[in-house]
């Protein structure tokens, strides 16, 4: 009885040997296999090359194909690169050229080429080529060319060209190309050309090329290029060339062209200016069409629509109804102007409409209504309304009356 004990627990412990040289021997063993009931399907052990079903080994080098549950303990070798894998993948680090399928690593999930599916890996999952599906890095998620899908990455998410869907990054999400989908970083969000979708850093947001739809930079955005949607920057927000839509800068916003509502804490700056302009202090432009509010003032080159200065408003042109708390001026003004102040047109200029203020001095033409304390042309077609209303040019009889002044 005894020696059938000795004699079956020595069979017990030479099966286990065998088992443990297979899974952990020297690297002359990692080409072996014990496959059963066929060397390419069922169950094995070791370094089957191409294989279906349950799959037990170290490390995998020179793998070809294997369907089904691949279960390794260690990083493939580096002649694993063109290995694919389809199904579930289990160890420390699973990987091999293309893993299709559900991917779990202890330690993380590493793909040389495409990775495609659920991979989640505690320190990180990413893959040389493309990555698409699932992805869940303890500290981040990457691909070397384009990530799509849902990715999350405790510190970060990153593509070398395009990243689309929903990536989340604990410091940041950026792509080397283009940025698409809702996309949220604890630090910032960047594309190298273009960004659209919901773009959330909370430090800031940009991209190398255009902006689109809704972005917010908890300092600011920027664009090298174009941006539109509602943008919201609480320190500022500026594109290169177009900006367009819904805007808020917290200190100000800047571009070539802005159209739409626009509002700058500060100011608001652009070359031309369309839409409801809102600047904190001021409002700067070449060209503003719309409806403009400066707390303290508007100026530009030329002003078209309602355009209101708390204390002032100008440019060398203005068409429509401007409104200074002080006063209101330029070179042409048509339509009304209204200042607590004054209202005054430039050298050689004219005022053709109406003007309201405390004292109107034209130093040009008046083709219209003025009414204020004091009204003063050079020459007068129209009626001037005040305590005083002068006339440069008239006759000597004409040239300063009380109350009205009247010539056709």
């Amino acid at each position: 009885m005894k020696r059938k004990i000795r004699s079956s627990g020595f069979c017990s412990r030479f099966v286990l040997g065998v088992v443990f040289i297979i899974l952990f021997g020297s690297s002359a063993l990692f080409s072996q296999s014990f496959d059963f009931p066929s060397k390419k399907w069922g169950i094995s052990f070791g370094n089957s090359k191409e294989f279906t079903g349950l799959r037990f080994n170290f490390r995998d080098n020179r793998v070809e194909r294997i369907t089904g549950i691949n279960a390794t303990l260690w990083i493939p070798k580096e002649q694993n690169k063109d290995a694919r894998v389809n199904g579930l993948s289990l160890g420390l680090i699973p990987g091999g050229g293309y893993l299709h399928g559900i991917q779990a690593g202890l330690l993380g999930v590493a793909a040389e080429k495409d990775l495609v599916g659920l991979s989640v890996g505690l320190l990180g999952v990413g893959g040389g080529g493309n990555v698409a599906g699932v992805n869940i890095g303890g500290l981040g998620a990457g691909a070397g060319e384009s990530m799509t899908g849902i990715n999350i990455g405790g510190l970060g998410v990153g593509a070398g060209e395009n990243l689309t869907g929903i990536n989340l990054g604990g410091i940041g999400v950026g792509a080397g190309k283009n940025l698409v989908g809702i996309n949220l970083g604890g630090f910032g969000v960047g594309a190298g050309e273009d960004m659209k979708g919901l773009n959330i850093g909370l430090l800031g947001a940009g991209a190398g090329r255009d902006v689109r739809w809704v972005n917010i930079g908890g300092f600011g955005i920027g664009a090298g290029r174009d941006m539109s949607g509602l943008n919201i920057g609480l320190l500022g927000v500026g594109a290169g060339r177009r900006l367009v839509g819904i805007t808020f800068g917290g200190l100000g916003v800047g571009a070539e062209e802005i159209k739409g509502i626009t509002i700058g804490g500060l100011g608001v700056g652009a070359e031309k200016l369309v839409g409801l302009t809102i600047g904190g202090l001021g409002v700067g432009a070449e060209q503003i069409k719309g409806v403009t509010i400066g707390s303290l003032g508007v100026g530009a080159e030329k002003l078209v629509g309602l355009t209101i200065g708390g204390i002032g408003a100008g440019a060398e042109e203005v068409q429509g109804v401007m409104v200074g708390g002080f006063g209101v001026g330029g070179e042409i003004l048509k339509g009304i102007h209204l200042a607590l102040g004054t209202v005054q047109v430039a050298r050689d200029g004219r005022m053709v409409g109406l003007a309201v203020s405390a004292v109107n001095y034209f130093r040009g033409k008046q083709s219209g209504v003025s009414i204020g304390i004091v009204n003063y042309c050079w020459q007068l077609k129209g009626v001037q309304i005040g305590l005083v209303n002068i006339v440069r040019d008239n006759p000597k009889y004409s040239r300063v009356l009380p109350l009205i002044n009247v010539n056709f």
